[in-house]
């Protein structure tokens, strides 16, 4: 049996060349190349062996079915998407300024490419029945229903863009209920996101099409779909009762032989009570790869022996890996879905793809949410192993100096990376619309803002730093930021908010605040305490360390230690200073009693120059004048 997914095959390649930003000109020139390359594979090829006359090939639905390959559907599939991709590229450059002189003709070209891909998309059709009526069957009920949901829609588009909106309507609620029977059976996530997206680009088409027969209530679409596709289904689907049971009956053996593939776990994927709107194929490969990882974290156990080590590190990875995946490509579709609901010819009070850019939106910003809180418990996982439970329930600051000078900051550099996440964190939608979880955040952010301070002001009194002013000051900063922490945790005790989402990957409680506050005081103490014992902010500022007991009165005092000691009998002895010891041993000009007269002599000398008064100003009331100049140059020269 072929495994032909028309569905799956046009969203893929119309995501990855160009439509997700609506650049058919792009899509159309990749179609083409596809379906040469699908040509020559096939040897389908237009020219004769030698190159020379047209041969025109027969229809493929005229093929003998054992040689129909895979391929010949591909190769329908994508003329039909190259046709269809041409005529909207036409209709965009009828609407242009530049083209309104000859708009008319462009349209009628435009239609025509439309024409001829509803002709592609038939011939898909036939051929595909064709298989799955034979004997034995070569395509399953559900594959044919994709191909039948697939022509359903392109004929829907078409019937729209003339105008007829009674047949148009029809058409579309028939693939709609088609997408929604496939969506309900779907054996994997990526299937179920598959018929959902598919199905959200019928909603508003059907929207408007009730709008325009002028139908009460058009806004209420599963009601028109219920209604319609009941009285068009077996005219629009040819055997649609047999194929619809053959399709109950093919998913039940699938199910009881547990062929199902992967599914999303929905229990994760909640906010506030409601499952979290994953409606791309895309998202859902990225999203069970990072439930994969989450597993694999949870697998080694929240408070095993190998948590913080290596592994439980490469797991959080391997978890950031994935979710960074998931964002790019939550952010990419959040942004075309705004561009396309910006372009849509639709009345955006008909449209309701506003709701598809919300959902998109909340996606994203749920994934961004998720990939800030894994990283912050990554980062806290660090720190744990670094500091381990000494970190804030020391017995003395001591204890601090004598650990590795590096390690304080490596703390500061993660507890920042932590603060940065917490903070983007409170920037979101999501958490700036609750309020009880935005002041849960805040919480945090406060407590960890706390924890920077104190290791930050570890760091400053670090053998060869001892700046015990700094850490002082940090400390006061560290006592506001538990006071704030304090304050937010008790408004959120007082409003019963328990288990808010921030507890599973930040907890914080109590007493981890009243921790943080008691090591924030004893450290204070203590640095105080060495601070006014050392008598300076530096090693070395004072020359002489006090004794214990003048701490009590004379802390500010610039006590001579040197006087203490001599008059206690504790004085080192005396040296004589180096230029009277020389003076002392050189020898003199003169030797005998000469020499020794001289020496008597210089001695004198140096008393009576000694002690010479110094000179003394004239007591006068008037101001100074040439007296009062007389006596100080007479006092230079040694007279009054």
């Amino acid at each position: 049996m072929f495994d032909f997914r028309a569905l799956q095959i046009a969203n893929e390649q119309q995501s990855s060349y160009g439509l997700r930003y609506d650049d058919f000109a792009r899509y159309r020139k990749h179609c083409a190349n596809r379906t040469h390359r699908l040509r020559s594979s096939l040897k389908m090829n237009h020219s004769s062996p030698k190159g020379r006359d047209f041969k025109k090939l027969p229809p493929m639905t005229e093929m003998d079915l054992e040689k129909v390959k895979e391929g010949h559907l591909q190769l329908l599939l994508l003329e039909s998407e190259r046709a269809w991709a041409y005529a909207q590229e036409l209709t965009a450059l009828s609407l242009q300024p530049a083209n309104s002189t000859n708009s008319t003709a462009i349209r009628h070209h435009a239609t025509g490419r439309f024409r001829r891909s509803i002709h592609w998309a038939t011939q898909l059709l036939s051929l595909s029945q064709s298989l799955y009526t034979s004997t034995p069957r070569k395509l399953g009920s559900e594959y044919f229903l994709e191909v039948t949901a697939y022509v359903l829609l392109l004929n829907g588009r078409f019937l729209m863009s003339r105008e007829d909106h009674e047949s148009a309507l029809a058409q579309l609620c028939v693939t709609r209920y088609i997408l929604d029977l496939l969506a309900e059976n779907a054996g994997t996530s990526k299937d179920y996101a598959l018929a959902v997206l598919w199905a959200d680009q019928v909603g508003p088409m059907i929207r408007w099409c009730a709008h325009s027969l002028g139908q009460s209530k058009s806004y209420d679409v599963d009601r028109i779909v219920k209604e319609t596709a009941k009285e068009n289904i077996n005219e629009l689907v040819e055997g649609s009762d047999e194929i619809l049971t053959s399709f109950h009956k093919e998913k039940e053996q699938i199910s009881q032989s547990g062929g199902t593939g992967r599914k999303l776990d929905q229990t994760r994927l909640m906010w506030e009570g409601e499952p979290v709107p994953v409606r791309n194929p895309e998202l859902v490969d990225v999203l069970l790869r990072v439930q994969a990882a989450e597993t694999k974290l949870s697998g080694e156990g929240p408070k095993g022996k190998d948590n913080g080590g290596k592994k439980a590190v490469a797991a959080y990875d391997a978890i950031l890996a994935a979710l960074s995946d998931a964002e790019d490509i939550a952010r990419k579709l959040s942004e075309s879905e705004a561009q396309k609901a910006s372009s849509s010819t639709i009345p955006t009070n008909l449209n309701p793809s506003g709701g598809q850019v919300r959902d998109m939106h909340f996606v994203h910003t749920y994934i961004v949410y998720q990939l800030l809180s894994k990283r912050i418990q990554r980062d806290l996982l660090l720190v744990a192993a670094l500091v381990g439970e000494a970190e804030v329930d020391s017995s003395t600051a001591k204890a601090k100096v004598e650990t590795d000078p590096r390690l304080h900051p490596a703390v500061v550099k993660l507890l920042e990376s932590i603060l940065q996440s917490l903070t983007q964190m409170r920037a979101l939608s999501v958490v700036d619309d609750n309020a009880d979880l935005s002041a849960a955040v805040d919480a945090r952010i406060s407590y960890t803002k706390a924890r920077r301070c104190i290791t930050l002001g570890r760091c400053y009194v670090v053998p060869g730093v001892k700046k015990y002013a700094e850490a002082l000051t940090l400390l006061q900063h560290t006592a506001l930021h538990v006071r704030e922490a304090r304050s937010l945790y008790d408004q959120l005790q007082v409003l019963d908010v328990g288990s808010d989402p921030t507890s599973t990957f930040y907890p914080l409680s109590k007493e981890d605040l009243d921790l943080l506050e008691s090591a924030n005081t004893r450290e204070g103490l203590e640095y105080k305490r060495v601070w006014l014992e050392k008598g300076g902010a530096g090693d070395g500022a004072q020359k002489h360390k006090k004794p214990v007991f003048f701490n009590l009165a004379l802390n500010y005092v610039d006590l001579d230690v040197d006087r203490l000691r001599e008059r206690a009998g504790r004085a080192p002895p005396r040296t004589v200073p180096p230029s009277a010891a020389n003076r002392a041993n050189d020898p003199l000009p003169s030797a005998g009693a000469g020499a020794g007269l001289g020496r008597a002599k210089a001695s004198v000398m140096e008393e009576a120059r000694s002690g010479t008064p110094e000179p003394r100003e004239p007591v006068e009331s008037g101001k100074g004048g040439p007296s009062r100049l007389g006596s100080l140059l007479g006092g230079w020269w040694g007279r009054n």
